[in-house]
């Protein structure tokens, strides 16, 4: 793992709290985007080396309105930059961690992304990122 890549947010509503964290973070949104494999609209924001991207369910059924039904708005996870996700994924399973996923997905940002089990992970869902290549 190369770095902590963002921490992502899980939020009733972007539209409120985009400016809100705009105001908080003193910067504006970079960028907004749908992740229909996630059933979740993205905002992202950057502070220096650190990004938050605030999630907003667009399904009753999708994870982050379950989330938010079970816990409120808050933390949802923190997501690690991989060079190598497959490498990353096969690592960590054979080291014991559960994985939400037997593929990477497509995810925000042109990224692969992959989910480990909060279960496996002392409670945190941890989220593998890899900028996808070409």
């Amino acid at each position: 793992m190369n770095k902590v890549e963002h921490i992502g947010i899980a939020v009733r509503s972007l539209a409120d709290s985009i400016p809100l964290y705009e105001k908080l973070l003193n910067t504006t949104c970079y960028k907004t985007e749908e992740v229909t494999t996630e059933e979740v609209n993205t905002a992202f924001f950057k502070k220096g080396e650190t990004k938050i991207e605030l999630l907003e369910s667009i399904s009753e059924t999708g994870v982050i309105n379950k989330f938010i039904e079970k816990k409120g708005e808050g933390i949802h996870h923190i997501a690690f930059d991989v060079t190598d996700i497959e490498f990353e994924m096969n690592r960590l399973k054979q080291e014991g961690f559960v994985l939400l996923s037997d593929t990477p997905k497509q995810g925000a940002e042109n990224k692969l992304v992959c989910f480990l089990h909060p279960k496996s992970t002392n409670g945190v869902l941890v989220e593998l990122c890899q900028e996808k290549k070409g």
